[in-house]
């Protein structure tokens, strides 16, 4: 081990910077989210350590670096362009025994700054000891993706039970595993859910029974997979992928995103065609209350998102008529997926002042929809699941009034390596569809931002 990995308190004292350039700026910023008071010893200051000057968040003495007691300082750090005077620093800061870092400059440190994932009051460091400050940034990155941002609370309120916990269990080994229960069970996932007061109530409830409030129930969860790209995931989708004992999945959800999924989790196909639904909603909604009530976790993985067209509100309807805790994750939904993979803008100020989502398939099977409200002037109108009726949606549309000429997009996988854009008009679209190969899941867009397609197609598609 080349350093001796140490946290140090520093809120409240006083800390010296060497230098008021952009590296000096950076370290000073670590600083003061740590609590320091910091001295800038300087000629000069950035414009940003300027303005932290008149603001009163430090001081400054516009000199350089001379024989200061640097004894009165809690730590000192150097970040002048000047290796000398860098130098210096360091030899006066190490004969009185102050811990001083040298910016880029390890022989000179007797302490390095690690790259940093802060969850306060939880804090992980990674340093390589100078060896390489890129893959220690790269590995912060890493962890970041793995580590939500909630562990924060979560250490806020484990810290805040500690007390309770320790006159509630006598005994150091009962108080550790009571511990290690509540965060192996769904206590902890109350907590980054947001969900704190439920999350207290339930140590509450095993403090005074002296359980570990693991309890016997599962838990769903109603996540967004997106329209299709596994990198367009959330975080906390992946996550809660990755530990769930059972998958109920979609038609929609790619193969991609469900290899991310836990590798020895069960997973259950109830995937819905045209006329051919492998279960009835209402099976659905009472498979997932089954599998939580036999203590299972449940990921309900929707393409795009659970609340667009998703039947998400149904299933938590149920899920809170039985009693069954549950999340929902949002996702990016189709139509904002598929837009912008298309290069086709929902809203620009040359072309559409609003958006307005509906489906092209409704509960009865039929397409009675709002056809005046969707031909409205500069209005993007998208249809989800308009594949089978495009035929409708084209005659409709121009029957009440919009030209036969308004552009339309059809996207086809969209996000996908098998994306497939065509664009015609109102007119035109019927007979595009018929002459054309085409596999769902797919969206359609009208509207005048359509034109926008072929100048701004970024993404490489089949066209």
């Amino acid at each position: 081990m080349d350093y001796f990995p140490l946290f140090m308190s520093i809120k409240g004292r006083q800390c010296l910077v060497v230098g008021g350039g952009e590296v000096a700026t950076r370290k000073i910023a670590l600083l003061k989210r740590a609590g320091a008071r910091v001295l800038v010893l300087s000629p000069e200051l950035t414009g940003s350590l300027s303005r932290s000057l008149e603001q009163g968040e430090i001081t400054h003495e516009a000199r350089a670096f001379d024989q200061i007691n640097v004894a009165d300082y809690a730590l000192v750090i150097a970040a002048t362009d000047d290796t000398a005077v860098n130098k210096q620093v360091s030899d006066v800061a190490q004969a009185a025994n102050i811990p001083v870092n040298v910016v880029d400059n390890p022989a000179l440190c007797s302490f390095i700054v690690p790259s940093i994932i802060d969850r306060s009051p939880v804090q992980i460091a990674v340093s390589t000891g100078g060896a390489s400050p890129v893959l220690a940034r790269t590995l912060r990155t890493k962890l970041e993706t793995q580590i939500p941002s909630a562990y924060g609370e979560l250490g806020q309120m484990l810290e805040a039970n500690r007390e309770v916990v320790k006159n509630a269990f006598a005994d150091v080994d009962q108080r550790r595993r009571f511990w290690e229960n509540i965060l192996a069970g769904p206590i902890i996932e109350m907590v980054l859910a947001g969900q704190y007061d439920r999350a207290q109530a339930e140590i509450d409830k095993a403090i005074e029974s002296k359980s570990d409030g693991s309890g016997e129930t599962g838990e769903v969860y109603l996540v967004g997979a997106g329209p299709g790209d596994p990198d367009l995931l959330t975080f906390r989708a992946l996550r809660l992928m990755q530990q769930s004992d059972v998958i109920v999945h979609d038609r929609l959800v790619s193969q991609p995103i469900l290899d991310m999924a836990r590798k020895d989790a069960d997973f259950i196909y109830v995937g819905k065609e045209r006329d051919k639904h492998t279960l009835q909603q209402e099976d659905i909604n009472h498979l997932l209350v089954r599998l939580a009530k036999e203590g299972k976790r449940v990921c309900r993985l929707k393409g795009g998102d659970p609340f667009v067209f998703g039947r998400g509100g149904e299933e938590i309807d149920t899920l809170t008529q039985e009693g069954v805790p549950f999340q929902v994750v949002p996702a990016i939904t189709a139509a904002l997926g598929v837009s912008s993979y298309a290069g086709i803008p929902l809203t620009h100020r040359d072309y559409a002042h609003s958006v307005l989502f509906t489906t092209g398939h409704l509960k009865d099977g039929t397409m009675n929809l709002n056809w005046s409200g969707l031909v409205q002037p500069r209005q993007t109108v998208v249809f989800y699941m308009g594949l089978h009726g495009v035929d409708i949606i084209c005659k409709e549309m121009i029957a009440h009034g919009m030209p036969t000429t308004m552009p339309i997009a059809l996207v086809q996988k969209a996000t996908q390596p098998e994306q497939k854009v065509i664009t015609g008009t109102l007119e035109t679209m019927p007979q595009l569809v018929r002459d054309t190969e085409i596999h769902p899941p797919t969206l359609i867009i009208v509207g005048e931002v359509v034109k926008l397609h072929d100048k701004l197609n970024w993404f490489q598609t089949e066209d």
